[in-house]
């Protein structure tokens, strides 16, 4: 049986310096089979991007990835299943 990580994922505004007004944030639980902290490393890695923005791409990715399985025969998940799989196999192939 595989391992289920969960994971509370938080998205804060972050206020320009001297903004007035309360932050807005969003706040969400999700699960997942992978320890997202590894992939994140990987992408970090090999990405060829900056720290940020592999991380961005590593979790979108996967927030991403677990609804269109769990949609997968939906319209319109169903059209981003086979592109999603290729872009993440381009991504790992950049591993070596």
């Amino acid at each position: 049986m595989k391992k289920r990580h969960s994971y509370q994922v938080m998205v804060t505004a972050v206020a320009e310096p001297g903004a007035l007004g309360p932050s807005s944030e969003i706040v969400f639980t999700h699960h997942n089979h992978d320890d997202l902290a590894h992939i994140v490393t990987l992408v970090r890695e090999s990405s060829g991007l900056d720290a940020d923005a592999s991380a961005a791409l590593a979790i979108g990715l996967k927030l991403l990835g677990n609804v269109v399985l769990e949609h997968k025969t939906e319209p319109p998940f169903a059209a981003l299943l086979s592109p999603l799989r290729e872009f993440i196999a381009a991504l790992k192939a950049r591993r070596g």
